[in-house]
C-alpha cells in the first residue's frame, strides 16, 4: 500500500463521488454488476506483490481522468511525476505532454493535451495482445499490464489509438500508465493529478465531475474517435479554437472543424508535394515482419497450387506431384512458413519467450494467425511423410495409414485449411482502426495477390526444371503458374487501385500516410506500380503465347525475379507508410522529425535526450 504522508494536501485525496449508476455508453459504473456478479467485492490486488485491500470505498467502481485543456499550461509536471514515481528511463513516459495550435497573430491560440492510458470500457490492447499481458480489473476499472509476461511484440503500441503501451526497445517489452492504483486504495489521486499546477487533470468515479467544472465531453481537437475503445477520460474546453489547428510535431497531420464543430484530422502538407525515392527510408523496425509475410503467403500458396492443383487431376501437377522434387517442393513450402515464423520471433523483443504468443487465442488475431501458419508447418510436414516411398518412419508412426495415399491427401487438406486461417488472420491482425491505412480490404487482397504470385514463383521455379530435365512437357506447368500470377497481380492491382481512390477521400491519417506515399516515396511507389503492371502484361503476354523452349524460360526467370522485387518494395511501403491515430506531441518528445535529427547529428548517443535506438 502507499504510505500517506501526515501532511497530505486535501486537494490530493478523491472526493466522495456523485456520480449517476451507467455511463456515457449506458455500461454500469458499478463494475462488479457489469460482470454480473462474477467476480467478487472486497478481492486483494497484491500491488507490489503485497496482500491486502485499501479503504476506498468505490474501489469497484470505473475511475476516470478528467482533463481540463483550458487550464493545462504546458509545464510537464504531470509527466514528470509520473516518471518518477514509475523509475521510468528518459525514453519511457507513461504520459506525455503535447499541444495543436492555430490562427494568425494577434489571434493565435494554443491548446496542451495531457494524455496517458484511459483505461478503456474495450481496451483494444488487451484483446490484440497474444501473450495475455493485459487484464481489466474490476477493481477502478484500471486496465493493468504486466511487462514480465510481455514477449515485446508491440501489437498493443498498434492498435491503441492514444500511443499509451510503451514499448521500451532495451529491455525488449511493454509498459504502461497503471492508473496509480496503489494510491487509489488509500484514497488518494493518481501522481500525475496531484503533481498538476493548473487544476487540468482531475481524477475520479466516471461521470462525476470534478469541482468547478461544467463540461464531460468525449473529444478534443486531435483526440481519436472515442468509439474505437470507449475511453474513460472526460474533457473540458469552453475557450474556442480556430477552424484549423496543426500540430508541432513532424506528423503530416492538421484538424479542421466540421459542421457538427468535432474537429478530424486531415493532410497538412508541411513537406511538400515533391516526389523522392527515399529507398533508405524503406528499411524499419518492421524488417522482420516483411519477410515473414512475403514468405508466409509464398509457402501458402506454392502449397495450394501444388496440392490443390493435383486433387483436381490437372495434368502437369499431377505429372509434379508423381516426379522426385514433389517432396522437395513441399519441403521448400514447409521450410519457407518456418523462416517466416523465426523471423516473427526475432521481431520480438524477447524472442526466447515466443511460446507465449499463443496464450490468448480467444481474442487476438497474432494467436490465431500465429497457430495457422504453426499447423500448416505441422500438416504439410505430414503430408510430405506420407508422400516419402516406403517412409518407414511414417508407416511406424501412422501404423498402416501411413502407406496409403488417402493419408496424404487428408494431411493435404488439413494443411490447407491451417494455412488459410493463417492468411486470415495475417489479414485480420492488420484491420486496425488506429491504423486507417491499414484498415481497408484492399490488405486481404494484397495479400491474397501475394499468396498467387508468389505461390506460382516457387512451383514454376521447382516445376518447370524439373519436368524439363525429366523429358517431360512443361509448357502446361509454366501456363499454369503464369495464369496464377495473372490473378494474384490483378487481385493486388486491382485493390491498390480501389485503396488509393479510398484514402483520397477518407480525410483521416489514411489519408496523410497516401499523401506521404505519393511525395517521400512517390518514386519508389510509382515504380512499384509500374512493376505490378508491367509484371500482370508480361504474364498476360506469356500465357498466350509461351512455347517450349529457351526465350519462355527466360522470360518466365525475369518475370520471377521482377514479381520478388515487387513483393518486397511494396510489403516495405506498406509498413513504413501507415500513420497511426497517435496524440499530438511536443517539440521533442514522441517527434519523429526530432528523432531523425537526433540520429543525424548523434544527439541519438545521449541517453539524457530519450531517443532509443530500437536495439531489437
Amino acid at each position: 500500500m502507499w504510505k500517506v504522508r501526515d501532511d497530505e494536501p486535501s486537494y490530493a485525496f478523491l472526493k466522495e463521488p456523485t456520480a449517476p449508476e451507467v455511463n456515457y455508453y449506458e455500461s454500469p459504473i458499478d463494475l462488479i454488476a457489469r460482470t454480473g456478479g462474477a467476480l467478487p467485492a472486497g478481492r486483494e490486488m497484491f500491488i507490489n506483490e503485497e496482500p491486502g485491500v485499501g479503504n476506498n470505498p468505490n474501489r469497484n467502481k470505473q475511475h476516470a481522468f478528467h482533463f481540463t485543456a483550458d487550464n493545462c499550461i504546458g509545464c510537464h509536471a504531470c509527466e514528470a511525476a509520473c516518471s518518477e514515481k514509475n523509475d521510468n528511463p528518459a525514453h519511457i513516459s507513461f504520459r506525455s505532454v503535447g499541444y495543436v495550435e492555430g490562427g494568425t497573430y494577434p489571434d493565435f491560440k494554443r491548446m496542451n493535451i495531457s494524455m496517458a492510458c484511459n483505461h478503456c470500457d474495450d481496451p483494444v490492447c488487451l484483446k490484440g495482445c497474444p501473450t495475455r499481458a493485459y487484464t481489466k480489473h474490476v477493481e477502478y476499472g484500471a486496465v493493468l499490464q504486466d511487462p514480465e509476461t510481455c514477449f515485446g511484440c508491440g501489437y498493443c503500441t498498434w492498435v491503441c489509438p492514444y500511443n499509451a503501451p510503451q514499448l521500451d526497445p532495451i529491455k525488449g517489452q511493454v509498459s504502461k500508465c497503471n492508473m496509480c492504483v496503489d494510491r487509489l486504495e488509500v484514497n488518494l489521486k493518481p501522481a500525475c493529478v496531484s503533481a498538476c499546477l493548473g487544476n487540468a487533470l482531475n481524477f475520479g468515479v466516471v461521470e462525476d465531475l470534478p469541482e468547478n467544472r461544467e463540461q464531460a465531453k468525449l473529444t478534443i481537437p486531435g483526440f481519436p474517435d472515442p468509439e474505437i475503445t470507449h475511453p474513460n477520460i472526460r474533457f473540458q474546453q469552453i475557450k474556442n479554437m480556430p477552424d484549423e489547428v496543426t500540430r508541432p510535431d513532424g506528423m503530416e497531420v492538421k484538424y479542421h472543424k466540421g459542421d457538427d464543430g468535432q474537429y478530424r484530422p486531415v493532410v497538412d502538407q508541411k513537406k511538400g508535394v515533391e516526389k523522392k525515392w527515399s529507398f533508405s527510408k524503406l528499411s524499419s523496425r518492421e524488417n522482420p515482419l516483411v519477410i515473414f509475410t512475403l514468405v508466409g503467403q509464398a509457402a501458402f500458396g506454392a502449397f495450394l497450387l501444388s496440392f490443390l492443383g493435383a486433387q483436381l487431376g490437372i495434368d502437369s501437377i499431377v505429372a509434379v506431384r508423381d516426379s522426385v522434387m514433389y517432396v522437395p517442393l513441399i519441403a521448400v513450402a514447409v521450410g519457407l512458413a518456418g523462416l517466416g515464423m523465426l523471423m516473427s520471433a526475432t521481431h520480438l523483443g524477447k524472442p526466447w519467450r515466443f511460446y507465449r504468443g499463443f496464450n490468448n487465442l480467444r481474442h487476438s488475431p497474432v494467436c490465431r494467425e500465429g497457430l495457422g501458419i504453426c499447423l500448416f508447418m505441422v500438416f504439410a510436414g505430414l503430408h510430405l511423410l506420407a508422400m516419402l516411398p516406403e517412409n518407414a518412419v511414417f508407416i511406424s508412426i501412422m501404423g498402416e495409414w501411413g502407406s496409403f495415399r488417402a493419408t496424404a491427401s487428408a494431411m493435404g487438406f488439413l494443411a490447407l485449411i491451417a494455412g488459410a486461417v493463417g492468411i486470415y488472420y495475417m489479414y485480420r491482425c492488420y484491420r486496425i482502426p488506429a491504423r486507417p491505412f491499414w484498415n481497408h480490404w484492399q490488405t486481404g487482397s494484397s495479400f491474397l495477390g501475394t499468396a498467387l504470385s508468389l505461390g506460382g514463383v516457387v512451383l514454376g521455379g521447382i516445376g518447370v526444371p524439373t519436368l524439363t530435365l525429366l523429358g517431360v512437357d512443361a509448357l502446361g506447368l509454366l501456363k499454369l503458374c503464369v495464369l496464377s500470377v495473372v490473378v494474384g497481380s490483378a487481385l493486388e492491382g486491382f485493390g491498390l487501385w480501389r485503396h488509393g481512390i479510398a484514402m483520397d477521400k477518407a480525410n483521416n491519417e489514411g489519408s496523410v500516410s497516401h499523401y506521404i506515399q505519393c511525395t517521400l516515396f512517390g518514386k519508389s511507389y510509382t515504380l512499384r506500380n509500374l512493376m505490378l503492371l508491367g509484371n500482370f502484361a508480361i504474364a498476360i503476354i506469356l500465357l498466350g503465347t509461351a512455347e517450349a523452349g529457351l526465350l519462355s524460360l527466360a522470360v518466365s526467370a525475369l518475370l520471377c525475379v521482377s514479381i520478388m522485387v515487387t513483393a518486397l518494395i511494396g510489403r516495405c511501403l506498406f509498413y513504413v507508410l501507415v500513420v497511426p491515430t497517435t496524440m499530438p506531441g511536443a517539440f521533442f518528445w514522441k517527434n519523429k522529425d526530432f528523432e531523425e535529427h537526433a540520429r543525424d547529428i548523434g544527439l541519438a548517443n545521449m541517453p539524457q535526450v530519450g531517443v532509443v535506438a530500437h536495439a531489437h
